[in-house]
């Protein structure tokens, strides 16, 4: 019995076929191999094409058959992990409205903060968790405001996974985990939230069937399921945000235990079992995959946007025609601290932990007699590492102390300068998983469908690479805290 997952990323599509007997993976691709590029129609604005998203799935999905190490008729579930907040609209024949407003798009941070406002600090950060700030819902009043002719057809709105989700089965859900990343959710209600729905007048009729993460989802339906080359009636079972999949691709589930991931954006996600929120909402609290009624499961969400969109950047600009283990190899040369040669690596919109301010990136002290684009490389990786720092000791302000870090051996991990620069900068432990979100969705789609008799028996032959334990971090605080002094000039 084989397991389907899908995984939006914001640079590619992964599709992972997982055996659900020995929990390994068979087969793990992406689609397109080139980063996919964003749209910015004005500067802080960000969007991609949904439809993109689901070609791009397709393509995928047919490049892991094409390797013929399975059967497709064998596969027993689909789950889907997707980037965070975006917004999707549609009408009644399921037609996309306008291009997705993405997760970094920033053109809703005063919608957010005046329903913050409006509706009452305390009131949004004890039911919501959050400020209303520059989520799902404020995109949503964006377009109402802006754009009321595309408004007036909506007939559903969706994160990036429910439209897919919809592509394969032609069903439309969601679920609390995803109402509170769009910042819907009231959780002292348990229900959707009448403060965001009446304050912005949103037609309640917009937002899908409500449904647990875990739970059928739809069935692949017969286009589809040729357009695929897969058995028709296969069953979504699990939907959930790429940072809460992350997460369960490593087996973070109960309180206290943190996952960090290092992709376009980097995140460090703690679980915890109180509804607890930073009164500047600059870390913000989510249903976490497991959470229900029952049983709190918040997992309290760093979020960085400026991390391996910098390293790319970076890549495209000095090393174009070179791989990332070239530019890794080369900043291993250079020493600690990069003789002098900070940066800033904030150049993807606004960031949340100043309070949705857009700083942009900074590259500082850079000596024409010294410095070579080496330097540049380690300095980035040092800056991304170092901005993990500064999140995480906010993470600790709110009670958030995580003895180890679990994080997947890929994007920015695979790299080791990062690697030793984020276990010494934050002084906590990483251990390293053969994992990835992909993988988690393909687990999450047996768990939802009842292969797995728990989460707990999903995760049960999952083992550590490797732990990384700080070594140095006398030397990487030392140099963390001239960074600091720049970063608190610039903001």
């Amino acid at each position: 019995m084989l397991l389907l997952g899908i995984d939006i990323g914001t640079s590619s599509v992964k599709v992972a076929v997982v055996d659900a007997a020995t929990q390994q993976c068979i087969v793990s691709t992406q689609y397109p191999e080139a980063e996919t590029p964003i749209t910015s129609l004005h500067p802080g604005w960000a969007e991609q094409n949904p439809e993109m998203w689901w070609q791009h799935t397709q393509q995928a999905i047919l490049k892991a058959h094409a390797t013929k190490k399975y059967k497709p008729e064998n596969i027993a579930a689909i789950g889907i992990a997707y980037q965070m907040h975006g917004l999707v609209c549609v009408d009644k024949e399921q037609k996309v409205l306008r291009d997705s407003i993405i997760w970094c798009d920033g053109r809703a941070v005063e919608i957010g903060n005046k329903a913050f406002e409006s509706i009452g600090e305390e009131k949004c950060l004890s039911h919501l968790l959050n400020s209303p700030g520059n989520f799902t819902a404020g995109k949503l009043a964006w377009v109402k405001n802006n754009e009321p002719h595309i408004y007036e057809q909506i007939d559903k709105i969706m994160l990036p996974g429910d439209f897919i989700a919809m592509k394969l089965t032609g069903t439309i859900t969601t679920s609390p985990s995803a109402l509170s990343e769009g910042i819907f959710w009231d959780f002292k209600n348990d229900s959707l939230s009448k403060d965001i729905m009446e304050y912005f007048g949103f037609h309640y009729s917009v937002i899908p069937d409500i449904k647990n993460v875990f739970s059928e989802h739809g069935l692949l339906n017969e286009t589809a399921a040729q357009q695929l080359s897969l058995q028709a009636n296969i069953p979504v079972t699990y939907k959930a945000g790429d940072q809460p999949n992350n997460a369960l691709s490593l087996n973070v589930l109960n309180p206290g235990e943190v996952a960090a991931t290092a992709g376009t954006s980097g995140v460090i996600y703690g679980v915890g079992d109180t509804l607890s929120y930073d009164k500047q909402s600059r870390i913000n609290g989510f249903a976490h995959v497991n959470h229900t009624s029952q049983q709190t499961r918040i997992g309290t969400l760093l979020c960085i946007n400026g991390t391996g969109i910098a390293n790319s950047f970076t890549k495209k600009l000095l090393a174009a025609n070179k791989t990332y283990p070239f530019i890794n190899e080369e900043a291993k040369q250079i020493p600690i601290g990069s003789e002098g040669l900070s940066v800033l690596p904030f150049g993807n919109g606004a960031e949340r932990i100043f309070n949705n301010k857009t700083i942009g990136a900074h590259y500082n002290n850079i000596n024409f007699n010294v410095h070579t684009q080496a330097h540049i490389f380690r300095a980035v990786q040092e800056g991304i590492a170092f901005s993990f720092r500064y999140g995480l000791d906010i993470m600790r302000a709110n009670n958030i102390e995580p003895t180890v870090i679990r994080a997947g051996k890929a994007n920015m991990f695979l790299s080791d300068v990062f690697l030793i620069a984020f276990v010494n900068a934050t002084n906590v432990p990483v251990e390293l998983y053969e994992t990835d979100g992909a993988v988690g969705a393909a687990k999450g789609a047996g768990i939802g469908a009842k292969i797995y008799a728990s989460a707990k028996e999903a995760f049960i032959q999952m083992k550590p690479l490797e732990l990384i334990e700080p070594s140095v971090h006398d030397a990487y605080n030392s140099i963390y805290e001239g960074w600091l002094h720049l970063l608190t000039k610039t903001v």
